[in-house]
């Protein structure tokens, strides 16, 4: 929604939830993709693939029965307002919006659109779903077989292109809250830690829902335990079993000592006899 002109100040206008979702997504996406080339880190990676589609599952559902401003039916709008507002930050006077800008809408779902497809084409290459999947595709036309290079693709490929578009498109972001915040004079970032924006008083929500939000994180952190359960406990076992073996170790070298003084001590004893 686009801001009147009238006397402003800092309302809540971001819920709890909405803030959860947003930095567990950027530290969950951040993970996945830092870890993606390596064995060693292959469950941190396959967790947090899982943890930013159950976030975006979330977010499509938070998206429809959340707060105001957290709805799609608030900020998602046609082509018009976002060639509007980007004209008007080109120019540097662009509109103030309490919600999402256009521009930052269109933002939000190639992110969500981008994170559902690297989520789910890695779940089918970890699960082995799928494989050389488009290669079976036999009504693709030649044309565009040719123009896409499909007879290459593969879920894995498409897996690694939607998270390399993803992080490109996170860097835009970045590039343009930077530039918002600049331009608006105000500081988004901090809007999205303490949820409040400039704005009229009549503009605010009413509630930050934080029985949702702790619900949220209690799912997440028991996904995270289970998930390393398994890791945890042959920890533990492995933990136990060097424990074990250096008390063997401690016991056979005792025995050894004791072994080979028994000669002396023999000896000893038939000395003081005669």
């Amino acid at each position: 929604m686009k801001v009147r002109t009238s006397i402003m100040q800092r309302v809540p206008i971001w819920d709890l939830p909405t803030r959860v979702f947003h930095w567990l997504l950027a530290l969950s996406f951040i993970g996945a993709y830092v870890t993606g080339d390596s064995d060693r880190w292959a469950l941190v990676h396959v967790t947090c693939g899982y943890t930013v589609l159950g976030l975006i599952i979330f977010r499509l559902a938070w998206g429809v029965v959340g707060t105001r401003y957290a709805r799609f039916s608030e900020f998602v709008s046609g082509p018009s307002p976002v060639i509007s507002y980007v004209s008007g930050l080109i120019r540097g006077r662009p509109s103030h919006y309490v919600g999402h800008n256009p521009a930052g809408a269109l933002a939000i779902l190639a992110l969500l659109l981008l994170g559902l497809i690297s989520a789910v084409s890695g779940w089918m290459v970890y699960d082995d779903v799928g494989g050389d999947w488009l290669k079976e595709l036999h009504d693709v036309p030649p044309f565009w077989a040719k123009w896409f290079n499909v007879e290459c693709w593969t879920l894995e490929g498409l897996h690694e292109e939607a998270s390399s578009l993803m992080l490109a498109l996170v860097f835009v972001h970045i590039a343009a809250v930077l530039i918002s915040c600049r331009l608006h004079g105000e500081n988004l970032v901090r809007s999205m830690i303490d949820g409040r924006k400039r704005s009229e008083v009549n503009q605010a929500i009413t509630t930050n829902r934080p029985v949702v939000a702790l619900f949220v994180l209690a799912s997440l952190i028991g996904f995270w335990l289970w998930s390393f359960s398994d890791t945890l406990r042959d920890t533990e076992a492995i933990e136990f079993a060097i424990s074990i073996e250096d008390r063997a170790k401690h016991f056979v070298n005792q025995m050894v000592k004791l072994s080979d003084s028994f000669p002396y001590l023999v000896i000893n004893r038939n000395e003081d006899q005669f």
